[in-house]
């Protein structure tokens, strides 16, 4: 008699369909700035103007930076529907590295790592590592090739965009407290 070893299907071994994103920024501003224009609510509503989107009071912060462990809830209309998602910041190693986490929201799992460093020339290096997952696991693989990558890279590079125009001129004082740690001067 012969034993056979059965094995699982290949199919069941797979990970879910999960699209990673990586995106480098150069922006001519000290790290500290870059860092918290990257945390700031206003900041990011900004990038994302053209979705309508709102922080919403329902759970956690509405401006300002978001701290460790702070969440936001989003409100925006993504592919002509409005959508809430729920963030937050599951690490904080200031002014080196955040991550933001979704809790709550259309997708099965998105996560963000924003890292930051000084180069040699005393601009600071922002990289972003974006991972999400589509929300339809059986239409997860056919979505994200033909437009939810895309999609998402779009917003990344809006967002960093609209940080580094702010960080390289004289609109971060706007979004920045002055009266906060580290103290924020006209030439830093």
């Amino acid at each position: 008699m012969s034993a056979y070893l059965i094995k699982p299907s290949r199919f069941l071994d797979l990970q879910p369909p999960m699209i990673r994103l990586e995106e480098i920024t150069i922006i001519d501003a000290p790290i500290q700035r870059c860092f918290d224009l990257s945390r700031s609510v206003e900041v990011h509503l900004l990038s994302n103007i053209h979705s309508g989107e709102q922080a919403l009071a329902t759970a956690g912060i509405t401006s300002g930076l978001v701290g460790l462990s702070q969440q936001v809830t989003w409100r925006a209309r993504h592919f002509g529907v409005w959508q809430n998602l729920t963030s937050k910041t599951t690490a904080l190693e200031s002014p080196a590295y955040f991550q933001v986490t979704m809790i709550r929201g259309i997708f099965r799992f998105m996560q963000a790592d924003h890292w930051f460093r000084t180069l040699p020339t005393g601009e600071t290096e922002l990289r972003d590592d974006f991972r999400i997952a589509a929300p339809l696991p059986l239409l997860g693989l056919l979505s994200e090739a033909l437009f939810l990558r895309r999609y998402m890279l779009s917003l990344l590079r809006e967002r960093n965009a609209v940080i580094k125009q702010i960080a390289e001129s004289s609109q971060w004082q706007i979004y920045l407290p002055m009266n906060s740690e580290p103290h924020y001067s006209a030439n830093q």
